[in-house]
Formats: C-alpha cells, structure tokens, sequence
C-alpha cells in the first residue's frame, strides 16, 4: 500500500516545492514589482509543465498509461490545492484575498500547465514508439518472426 502512495505525494510534494520556491523568490526578491512576479508565477507554471512532461516520458515507457496517469492526475490535483489554499501563506497573503478573478484564473492556469505538460511528454513518447504499448507490439512482432515457419504439406 505504501508503495502505491508514495510516487503520489512526492510527486505533489515537489510539485508544491516549485510553487514554494517561486513563491519565496517573488516575496523577497521582487516585493512590490508585480510584474516580476508574474514573470515568476508563469515560469513556475511553465518549471510545473515540464517537470511533468519528462515524468510522462519517462513513466510512459515502463507502465500502461492507465497505471500512472490515475497516480499522476492526484498528485497534481494535491500539489494544485496545496498551491491555491496554503501557498499565499508563504508569500504573506491569503488565498482569497486579490478576488475570485485571481483564485479561479491560478486554478486554470494550473491546470492547463499541467495538462499541457503531461499530453506533450506522452506525445512525445508516442511519436518517438517509445510508449508501453508500442514496445510490447514491437516484442509481439520480433517474437512471431524468430519462429520458424512451419511446412504445410498436403
């Protein structure tokens, strides 16, 4: 069961630590420049993206699809809550507190990072033949032909 767990919430832990980290970065080092720090928060967004479009890559090769894209999406559905609800508390502020605008546009930015970052990455895989099914094809087909034809005779 551990075992199960635990991709999960590392996964959602190092996901929430870019948050952290980019969060700290605007706070301290860009406090009253609110475009740095948006310039900061989209490159999160696009660190995010690309953490998860090599994740993909590389899970895809090993395992089904259905096997770790269920583990993926709740690992970023808890990285995202964690970033909406506890995440303005790192930067001195409170998750409602720029208004609904600002709440429900980190939500879709979120989302669409992570799941433009996860679909390019599985892409990717699969233009290469790289994936979990395209290599189990290619093992079915070198197995069918190391055998030897068999003689019909009539």
């Amino acid at each position: 069961m551990k075992e199960r767990w635990l991709p999960v919430g590392v996964l959602a832990g190092g996901l929430f630590g870019i948050n952290v980290v980019a969060r700290l970065v605007a706070r301290f080092g860009f406090g009253d420049n609110t475009e740095m720090q948006d310039r900061i928060s989209l490159g999160m967004f696009a660190a995010i993206g690309v953490v998860l479009a090599v994740l993909a890559f590389l899970r895809g090769q090993r395992r089904p699809l259905p096997d770790w894209g269920g583990e993926m999406a709740l690992a970023v559905l808890v990285a995202m809550v964690l970033t909406i609800f506890v995440g303005p508390f790192v930067s001195g502020s409170q998750p409602f507190a720029s208004g609904a605008g600002a709440f429900f546009s980190q939500i879709w930015l979120y989302a669409g990072f992570t799941l433009g970052g996860v679909l390019v990455g599985y892409l990717l895989l699969t233009a290469f033949g790289r994936d979990y099914r395209s290599q189990s094809l290619k093992r079915y087909a070198e197995a069918k032909q190391s055998k030897p034809r068999r003689v019909v005779r009539r």
